[in-house]
């Protein structure tokens, strides 16, 4: 098979797993889901617990951080690298506007990243909230247009290689 009937089959298959606007609250929930791997999101978050939390957690909070910023740059250069434009559809025009460009999926290469880290530096019940969490933001950037599997499962793939990295250099050098 060769790589243009490849992603063929990759727009096929992305479209068959769209959710119908008459689907109302498997929508609703799958926004939800799409939206709760934005970067302002976990940013805005680990800020607060940097500033608020326990002492003791900021070497962790130090740790995601460095992977958020080290996935961001990573997914940007694929992404004007590369040039692959999103889907169409009716949804996430937020993110048409910001960064047209849809491979790798940074939402699942951040979300497999912070789920890496959660397994890596934890704490453990995180860990494993993450790594159940991390595949539903990938389906749903696919289920509501944004993205095609094949972003979402190489996006998924960097997220675990880059906190896989992080996790260990950042054990050693964010203090």
């Amino acid at each position: 098979m060769t790589l243009e009937e490849l992603l063929i089959k990759d727009v096929q298959l992305s479209r068959q797993i769209a959710i119908p606007k008459s689907l109302k609250t498997l929508r609703r929930a799958a926004i939800f889901f799409a939206h709760s791997g934005d970067s302002w999101f976990w940013i805005g978050g680990l800020g607060i617990l940097w500033l608020a939390g326990p002492h003791a957690w900021r070497h962790q909070i130090n740790i995601y951080l460095l992977g958020i910023l080290v996935t961001a740059v990573s997914v940007m250069v694929l992404k004007f690298s590369i040039k692959r434009p999103r889907p169409t559809s009716e949804w996430g025009d937020i993110y048409r506007k910001t960064d047209p460009h849809s491979f790798p999926s940074g939402h699942a290469t951040r979300a497999a990243m912070l789920a890496m880290l959660g397994i890596i530096v934890g704490p453990p019940w995180l860990g494993v909230l993450l790594a159940l969490w991390a595949p539903l933001v990938g389906l749903a950037r696919i289920s509501l247009g944004v993205h095609y599997i094949s972003d979402v499962v190489v996006g998924g793939g960097l997220g675990i290689i880059f906190g896989s990295l992080v996790g260990w250099f950042g054990s050693l050098v964010v203090g």
